[in-house]
């Protein structure tokens, strides 16, 4: 017995693919097999897995739980729900040894996929590759596992609820708020929280549904925050909050309907955190603005810029024993009080917290952050043989250069008196990412025209944008 994967599928944080094409019983199963083979032969031997609301995502656990078994793995299903609930069933009970989430994230209806947890650590990179070559050779242990299920759902809510701790419930409960679960597999365990929340809570779309009626289950993305925005004015609210597909990414809006970005709420995050733990390390991706390195900084810590990827993040935070860390993507990650994986419903929390504790709203604390301009994450196709190696000559060339200063941590990051530029091969598609931020439009014009001759010089342009 062995099993080939499509070329697509084994990606570099996650394993993806589009279902009925490139993604299938036979592959979910395979997975199985590896993954278990692996956790087996590495001493462990039980497995939680979960799915997300998509359509194909039932179809996928029952044959993800067949490979499993059949490499001698007990498993724990944990059903459908958010991906941070089934990393909660993992990290919470000290008898199982690794977890599998079924979803496709933000990604279309056709797509799916699977997130994995090895022993407390993010499966990622190599990991992935070692599956594939272990299904091509059928390197696989057999067994029989057994099935049981778990009902995890109100412990995990319990969990989040403990965000709150020690915080005046009568402040708390002034608070309206607006919730927007985008038919994701966050929505019935939104339903649970809001309900024993403090204040008023306002909720959309909590109701799963696959095929995403409403709008895209991708908080990043301006349009989809529409309903949100209006949700909030129409009630008067003051502030809301929405997740992506599987409930680890977050969006949030503030009450005048400003997008609080991603680094942004990291900021705001990281303003609480310190006055309790000064010193900290805070981490963030190469693609976050300047002022929160700066505001990091400001208020005592220590910033420290690493690679995009959620997997990569977590793991500098392991190294590093940073209590908190985040991406302009929206993935938020709690070491303080919590697990250190990326849980967009306790990110929700936390936000009410920081606000409670700073003694701000979330309107002022968005009010008072500095006013920089900067582009939207500029995606462009370049050839996959030509993606890293085009940044590896664009750091040749700045080497010696005069004034500025280049950071390569994932890239080039070039920050002048202007402001910074980032470029940046994706590891997950065949495509340059760019971004840039500056103090001034005439700032930023001359960062852009500073991309456009890096990228000239090696004979590419910023072509037609990449889709996501």
């Amino acid at each position: 017995m062995s099993h080939q994967f499509h070329p697509t599928v084994l990606r570099e944080y996650d394993i993806r693919g589009i279902i009925g094409e490139t993604l299938g019983a036979e592959d979910a199963r395979a997975i199985g097999r590896g993954f278990g083979t692996l956790l087996r032969r590495a001493g462990g031997k039980l497995v939680a897995v979960g799915y997300d609301g998509r359509v194909s995502s039932p179809m996928l656990e029952h044959a993800l739980v067949e490979g499993l078994t059949a490499s001698g793995c007990d498993v724990r299903r944990v059903g459908m729900g958010p991906t941070p609930m089934l990393y909660y069933a993992e990290a919470s009970d000290e008898q199982v040894d690794g977890g599998i989430q079924i979803t496709g994230s933000h990604n279309p209806a056709n797509y799916n996929g699977f997130k994995m947890v090895f022993q407390g650590r993010p499966f990622f990179g190599a990991d992935i590759q070692t599956i594939g070559r272990m299904a091509a050779e059928g390197d696989w242990d057999d067994g029989t596992g057994e099935v049981h299920s778990l009902e995890v759902m109100d412990a995990y809510i319990e969990r989040l609820l403990t965000g709150l701790t020690g915080l005046d419930s009568e402040q708390l409960g002034e608070l309206r708020i607006g919730w927007d679960a985008g038919n994701g597999a966050a929505g019935p365990a939104l339903e649970l929280l809001a309900a024993r929340l403090p204040g008023e809570h306002h909720l959309l779309f909590t109701e799963v549904d696959g095929n995403f009626p409403n709008h895209h289950p991708d908080p990043t993305v301006p349009e989809n925050l529409n309903d949100l925005m209006n949700l909030v004015a129409e009630k008067n609210l003051h502030f809301g909050v929405a997740f992506d597909g599987d409930g680890d990414r977050i969006g949030a809006i503030d009450g005048e309907g400003r997008i609080i970005w991603g680094d942004q709420l990291l900021m705001i995050y990281a303003q609480d955190l310190l006055t309790r733990r000064p010193g900290a390390t805070i981490i963030a991706d190469v693609k976050a603005s300047r002022a929160l390195f700066d505001d990091v900084a400001a208020h005592g810590g220590q910033p420290l810029m690493w690679k995009t990827g959620h997997s990569l993040i977590k793991s500098k935070m392991k190294e590093t024993g940073s209590p908190l860390a985040g991406e302009m993507s929206g993935h938020v990650f709690f070491a303080d009080e919590y697990y250190g994986y990326d849980d967009a419903l306790y990110a929700g929390i936390r936000l009410i917290a920081a606000s409670a504790r700073l003694g701000k709203s979330v309107t002022q604390l968005r009010g008072e952050m500095p006013a920089m301009l900067n582009t939207p994450e500029m995606r462009f196709q370049v050839d996959e043989s030509r993606k890293f190696a085009a940044i590896d000559e664009v750091k040749a060339r700045l080497s010696n250069a005069t004034g500025v200063d280049v950071n390569d941590t994932d890239g080039v990051r070039v920050t002048n008196d202007d402001g910074w530029w980032l470029l940046r091969a994706s590891n997950t598609q065949d495509v340059l990412v760019a971004r840039a931020e500056s103090y001034t439009q005439d700032g930023l014009d001359r960062l852009m025209a500073q991309i456009d001759e890096q990228l000239a010089a090696s004979g590419l342009e910023r072509g037609p944008q990449a889709a996501h």
